[in-house]
């Protein structure tokens, strides 16, 4: 990752896009297009097509057809393998371009980016390249005479709505399973966040997956989004982002035909800082990071920090003095450690949720303002409040921004209660030197993931899922697999 070669791709022109249909580039059947506003610098990169239901349809159809006609769900799995395999490599041999598309296109640090966007989507295409020869049917424990099997199926055609944070990464945790199950996709990026799946698509074309088996539709979520979720032909949809806009998917599926809807609805993660904890210095820098990387703009971030009370202010003082520290700028400078927020219409919200902080009684110990490093970016300093009580906004409610909460707790039943005081469920973690209390921590609260002595860095082999309202259904390992496969049984008398 050499800043030169980050230099030389920033200013590269974008062609406006069209919609990825049946392999086809096209323009939205209305003629519509939405600017792409780069939150670096306000700047207009290009434009994307504006689907509406026609456009849906015709992705639809064409998804549906390439199923049917069997290009890809009957497709030998060696050769579906040897297929995403070339996806993966494809990805590794385009990364900076991935990087630094994406980086203009949302604003996250270029070092977080390279990382956690082509670096993981090609890790992920080529964890599920290997799962698709390793899926295999059951034969049931019947009585003499009888048959019974159980089959695996591809559930048909996908829809995945990803949104505007980690495009490729989330993205990727989608179309790869969905894939390597024999679906053909359907996939609806944040009009926020859309160019690198535009060419992480071109890219799978160009691996050889056939036309029309993922096919990619850009606009609203209001109206290519609503689209799709009302959709009668769609068998599946998957979902990463906001609970208002999860339950309006679950409403269009009950009111169109009960299409199966898997959801990640993001989270108040706590991180809980016990006084035994093995180092304390350690311990703040990992916390900070993980609310503050990306702006804050993660599902997982560790929004509220507990912390027991005979070391919540050295401790508190320690990660006021990271926050103080980080660099806040340009996200495609190599030395920047906190990018931008993704659009002018976040920071707003941002802002907004530190006014009512304030207004509601917490101490805002540092940061909570707009910043400026470059001009016309959207840009948002660290904040740190400490004085929450559990019944504050910002104790509750998710703000998908650089903002952490602080309440102190006295004893492990107190952190516990805290902890599961909240209608989400999706992280958390737990920084003690006891190994039976971590084991009791684990247990105790209701959460999808419980980081020990860490926050952040599960990699694609274990599931990531929620909880309570946090969604259903599991992303990433080997269980992601099981959305997108129907089991069928056949019950053979002999």
């Amino acid at each position: 990752m050499k800043q030169e070669h980050i230099d030389a791709l920033r200013h590269q022109t974008i062609p406006d896009q069209g919609l990825l249909i049946d392999g086809q580039r096209v323009s939205a059947a209305s003629g519509q297009a939405m600017p792409v506003v780069s939150p670096i610098d306000g700047h207009t990169l290009c434009s994307i097509a504006a689907a509406g239901a026609v456009d849906v349809d015709r992705a639809v159809q064409a998804a549906r057809r390439t199923f049917e006609q069997g290009v890809w769900s009957r497709m030998a799995p060696a050769e579906r393998k040897k297929i995403l395999l070339r996806i993966a490599e494809r990805i590794e041999s385009h990364h900076a371009e991935l990087a630094v598309l994406g980086v203009r296109d949302n604003g996250t640090e270029i070092a977080m980016a390279w990382k956690a966007e082509p670096g993981s989507a090609a890790g992920t295409f080529r964890y599920y390249a290997e799962c698709v020869d390793k899926v295999n049917g059951e034969i049931a424990p019947t009585p003499e005479g009888t048959l019974g099997l159980i089959h695996k199926e591809a559930v048909g055609v996908v829809a995945a709505i990803v949104p505007w944070n980690f495009p490729l990464m989330i993205g990727a945790w989608k179309i790869a399973p969905a894939l390597a199950a024999g679906n053909s996709v359907v996939l609806k990026p944040s009009e926020d966040a859309s160019l690198s799946l535009l060419r992480l698509a071109q890219l799978c074309l160009d691996a050889g997956l056939p036309p029309g088996v993922l096919n990619v539709i850009t606009g609203t979520g209001a109206e290519a989004g609503e689209a799709l979720a009302r959709h009668m032909d769609v068998d599946l949809l998957a979902f990463t982002g906001s609970g208002p806009v999860g339950r309006l998917l679950l409403k269009a599926s009950a009111e169109s035909n009960l299409k199966r809807v898997y959801l990640e609805l993001g989270g108040k993660s706590p991180n809980i800082v016990f006084d035994d904890a093995a180092d304390l210095a350690h311990a703040a820098k990992v916390s900070a990071m993980g609310i503050y990387r990306n702006s804050g703009q993660v599902c997982v971030a560790g929004s509220r920090l507990l912390v027991q009370r005979s070391v919540h202010d050295e401790f508190v003082e320690r990660v006021q003095n990271i926050a103080t520290s980080l660099r806040v700028g340009d996200p495609l400078d190599v030395t920047t450690e906190i990018g931008a927020v993704s659009s002018a219409r976040q920071l707003a919200k941002n802002l907004a949720a530190v006014q009512t902080a304030q207004q509601q009684g917490a101490r805002l110990r540092v940061g909570g303002q707009a910043l400026q490093p470059v001009a016309g970016g959207s840009y948002m300093a660290p904040a740190l409040f400490d004085g929450v009580t559990p019944d504050m906004a910002l104790a509750r409610e998710e703000v998908f921004g650089p903002v952490l909460a602080v309440l102190p707790f006295n004893d492990e039943a107190e952190a516990v209660r805290l902890a599961n005081d909240t209608t989400y469920g999706l992280a958390s973690a737990v920084w003690t030197g006891s190994l039976s209390r971590a084991h009791r921590m684990v247990r105790a609260i209701k959460a999808g993931v419980v980081h020990v002595n860490t926050y952040g860095g599960p990699d694609i082999t274990v599931p990531l899922g929620g909880v309570r309202q946090s969604g259903n259904g599991h992303d990433k390992s080997m269980h992601a697999m099981d959305k997108y496969l129907d089991l069928k049984t056949a019950w053979i008398q002999l």
